[in-house]
């Protein structure tokens, strides 16, 4: 039996001995590694923590204390040492282990999946409402440096730092990387820290001669820590925190368990806010995540363990965003490259490599990021910022009052559109076609396959008068979907016999449409199927066929309310259209993680469901006599996916 087995929560890990925990440390890494080869997942950012994690849960009391992971990436050992370990084979699986906190499987858990940037703001409110409510209850915020770079996490430290009767520690995870290194003036200051040689030296033989004394070595390195304090102003300057009024402890070996014990229990001994800052490697103790260059591991796929290969992932729709992209560089001196921490992920790292002084990597920061385009746009360039979906609503009001205000030329790729699947609630890409349907003069671009993402990209860049946007799904793109015709700027994908139904396919969703058509034709029903390409504003000519059919139904890969077919129906309602709409779209709750295609079979998204409500509706406009017969069951074909790559 491992030890890993013994432990049902953290209070088990306080009678183990060093050796033990060390044993212990090395089977969770080997846990870690086995399982995220067969299921994919956050791999680097545990291995970087399991000497950190394990160091709080001994210091600290969980669930009395409460432990917040900014954004939940390295939480698989916190999952581990919190009862999970029989069920971590399920990790990432439908109706099993969530990768990231959940409330639903644990107490030790407060925070779900978030996104970044936002621990040390519920950290902060936790601990003034114990302090309030005078509970005994210390607050652990565990962030890394690359979610520092979040302006959100610096709004809340100027609020920490006032709150001196705050039972909060926060454990500054530095391994100098959120996906790629950790860019600007916080990387700086952070290096000043973490590299000075005659720092690290010098506390390093002090360090080493004080353990040596036999029962007196820990109390006198506590004892002498105003010493190190003051050697670390001589010789590494680092008013980063303090001068905001943050006690602050480190720089700590991370990978040290013994040493972040002692600087952890340290830190609850001052009783108010703390910054512990612990150096890390993302990666650490697993040689094929060390090695590798693009994130160190940070989200890979099924690998070989051996190897530290992944499994093939064939094309998927961000390779063809990343190709297309320095084509148009290559043609637009004017055309600049955005990205907030996500080089790789978003597919900018080949226009970087081709036009790094056109590139610019600002950190975990979509709010900068959205009204810094609006400046480049002002200054004459053509922004393309290329982020995730669900990133963007972080930015909502930037795109409404500092780009579309301005009316600048801003062009927002947004990636993992729609439903996502493995990463859960927070990382579905489903509000943004309701959100920026909001944004006056903002045109927004869908594309149904690889073709139509050339051809949009290219007409989104020419547009330098207002924001436009494009934006596709995880995964692999379709086959290419030719058009049969034309109408207005949509393109029409299938017109067949009678016009009874006018189907409106957005995106990824196109496809999905035309098979709705096949199985709609087969039973006698006249179908027309138009892709609109763009789907704001809502093209003209769609209303003309409005006209002209008996029923309109349109699908996206969208939250339904407010989303194009909410538009499309209030849209036809302007122009006196009375053709029944029937909208098809995300319901609006937050989704369980589960694979894309079991959610879209889940929420009703596929050829059979759909085509079923169809017949459905159809006969009742007929009346009773003329139900049609069930329309022949298809198997669902389960689309191939890349597994979270990049997700942050």
């Amino acid at each position: 039996m491992g030890l890993l087995e013994q432990i049902t929560g953290p209070r088990d890990l306080r009678d183990l001995a060093d050796d033990e925990l060390d044993a212990l440390a090395s089977e969770i890494r080997d846990v870690l590694v086995a399982t995220c080869a067969r299921t994919g997942g956050h791999l680097g950012p545990n291995l970087g923590v399991v000497e950190l994690t394990l160091a709080v849960h001994r210091v600290f009391d969980s669930p009395h204390d409460r432990v917040v992971l900014d954004t939940g990436h390295q939480s698989y050992v916190h999952k581990l040492l919190t009862g999970r370990a029989g069920d971590f084979d399920g990790l990432r699986q439908e109706g099993r282990l969530s990768g990231y906190p959940s409330q639903a499987e644990s107490p030790h858990d407060i925070v779900e999946n978030s996104h970044a940037s936002t621990a040390l703001s519920y950290a902060d409110g936790l601990a003034k409402a114990y302090a309030i409510r005078g509970e005994d209850r210390h607050v652990v915020a565990v962030i890394g440096d690359g979610a520092l770079t979040g302006g959100m996490a610096w709004e809340a430290l100027n609020n920490i730092a006032v709150a001196q009767d705050s039972r909060l520690v926060i454990v500054v995870n530095d391994n100098g990387r959120s996906y790629t290194p950790t860019i600007g003036g916080l990387a700086t200051a952070l290096t000043s820290l973490r590299t000075n040689p005659r720092y690290e030296q010098l506390l390093d033989q002090v360090k080493k001669r004080l353990n040596s004394v036999p029962a007196v070595g820990g109390a006198a390195y506590d004892a002498l820590h105003a010493v190190k304090k003051g050697l670390k102003d001589a010789l590494a300057p680092q008013g980063l925190f303090e001068d905001l009024g943050l006690k602050y402890v480190g720089p700590v070996d991370g990978h040290d368990r013994a040493a972040m014990e002692h600087a952890l229990a340290q830190a609850k001994r001052f009783g108010g806010p703390v910054i512990v800052h612990a150096l890390t490697r993302k990666g650490f103790g697993y040689d094929a995540a060390e090695r590798h260059e693009a994130d160190q591991f940070h989200s890979p796929g099924p690998f070989d363990v051996d190897t530290g290969e992944e499994n093939p992932k064939g094309r998927i729709w961000t390779d063809v965003f990343a190709d297309e992209i320095v084509h148009i560089g290559q043609r637009r001196k004017d055309v600049v490259g955005i990205t907030a921490a996500m080089m790789h992920p978003v597919g900018l790292h080949h226009f970087q490599a081709r036009f790094p002084e056109r590139t610019f990597d600002v950190g975990i920061a979509e709010q900068h990021a959205a009204t810094s385009a609006a400046g480049l746009a002002m200054g004459g360039l053509h922004p393309v910022f290329a982020v995730y979906a669900t990133f963007l609503n972080r930015a909502f009001d930037q795109v409404l009052m500092d780009v579309a205000l301005h009316r600048c030329g801003v062009t927002f790729v947004l990636d993992r559109s729609g439903v996502t699947g493995d990463d859960g609630a927070s990382h579905n890409g489903m509000w943004d076609m309701s959100m920026l349907q909001l944004v006056p003069g903002l045109r927004l671009a869908a594309p149904r396959d690889a073709t139509r993402l050339r051809e949009l990209l290219n007409e989104a860049v020419e547009v330098d008068d207002a924001p436009t946007v494009v934006r596709f799904p995880k995964g692999p793109p379709p086959e290419d979907v030719a058009a049969v015709d034309r109408a207005g700027g949509a393109d029409v994908l299938v017109r067949s016999g009678a016009r009874d139904v006018l189907i409106v396919g957005v995106g990824s969703m196109a496809t999905t449409a035309v098979q709705v058509a096949e199985r709609l034709t087969a039973q006698g029903i006249g179908v027309t199927v138009v892709d609109p390409r763009w789907v704001k504003p809502v093209d003209p000519a769609i209303v003309d066929l409005a006209r002209e059919h008996r029923l309109v139904v349109s699908i996206e890969d969208n939250g339904v309310v407010g989303g194009c077919g909410a538009v499309l129906l209030q849209t036809l309602n302007e122009a006196g259209v009375t053709t029944p709409v029937q909208l098809h779209g995300v319901p609006q709750e937050f989704l369980d993680h589960a694979k894309r295609g079991v959610i879209l079979e889940r929420i009703g998204l596929t050829p059979q469901t759909l085509a079923l409500g169809i017949v459905e509706r159809i006969s009742a406009l007929d009346g009773p006599a003329a139900a049609a017969e069930p329309v022949e069951p298809v198997a669902p074909v389960e689309p191939v996916e890349r597994s979270a790559e990049g997700s942050r």
